[in-house]
């Protein structure tokens, strides 16, 4: 297919259930709140499942995890260097865009050594834009001791790292929202296609994600609402199509423990239906 001609918006819930959704490193890894007990996941987070089930599914991605790296390269650096011998700013980035579907969908900035004394930099702005995850509800974090039976080092006494916590939230559900904008798209070469594979990897996210922070089945793409405009530049603002989307807990429920205590209602615009997508 060519490249995207009508823009995108969407919106996904995901269900957590009694797993860290996405553990903040500066607070002991406890799962990401804000000040109003509002359960977070970050963009970044989301992006980096999304960039592995691309991987999953087979494409070339640039930003890849160490423990994922399937192409021998071990930093970025590296990958980049594939490219190496491209001077021209504008040659480098549709290189790069055309190589791997992550810098054509999120964007990438790179930096390589030319004749000039500090390098250039190349920066690609990609089509797809995502905001980070926020909880409909607040969320219950609960926390728990374990102990490993068994010492890191020889000695009689078990060694202080033998003791942690481990936390995780309740109950939650969270929404996430996104966009992907066709004049974006058009730089970058982002096709009908790729937007095929971006809403694929949205319904699939948690495939290949289990760990023991989020066992397998804790974590779970629950509805995905995908609206494609008639025109460039949307029929409406992407604002207005995310407000379309109304979760609320029920009024008789104070503490939420599944989906069924919460109420999903969606409202219209005028020539834009959704495509609704249940999760894998």
């Amino acid at each position: 297919m060519g490249t995207l001609e009508n823009k995108i918006d969407f919106v996904m819930l995901i269900s957590v259930n009694m797993a860290n959704a996405n553990g903040d490193p500066l607070d002991g890894n406890r799962p990401r709140t804000d000040y109003n007990g509002y359960g977070e996941i970050s963009d970044v987070c989301i992006k980096r499942k999304i960039r592995n089930r691309m991987q999953d599914l087979g494409h070339a991605i640039f930003v890849q995890s160490d423990d994922r790296a399937d192409d021998g390269f071990k930093s970025l650096s590296e990958r980049a260097a594939e490219l190496k011998g491209i001077k021209d700013k504008d040659e480098y980035a549709k290189k790069a865009c055309e190589k791997w579907l992550d810098v054509r969908s999120f964007g990438q900035v790179f930096a390589f050594k030319s004749n000039e004394k500090n390098g250039v930099s190349v920066g690609v702005r990609g089509p797809v834009s995502i905001h980070q995850a926020v909880s409909v509800s607040p969320i219950e974090v609960q926390s728990m001791q374990i102990t490993k039976s068994v010492n890191s080092e020889p000695g009689e006494k078990k060694s202080s790292d033998t003791m942690g916590t481990k936390h995780f939230v309740r109950y939650g559900l969270y929404k996430v929202k996104g966009s992907i904008n066709v004049q974006l798209a058009q730089k970058t070469g982002f096709t009908e296609d790729d937007a095929d594979v971006i809403k694929e990897c949205l319904r699939t996210l948690f495939v290949n994600d289990a760990s023991s922070a989020r066992p397998e089945g804790s974590m779970e793409v629950v509805k995905l609402f995908w609206w494609k405009h008639n025109c460039r530049d949307g029929q409406y603002s992407s604002a207005k199509v995310h407000r379309l989307i109304k979760v609320e807990l029920k009024p008789e429920v104070s503490i939420p423990s599944s989906l069924r205590d919460y109420s999903i209602g969606i409202g219209s615009l005028e020539g834009l239906e959704p495509e609704i997508i249940d999760g894998l």
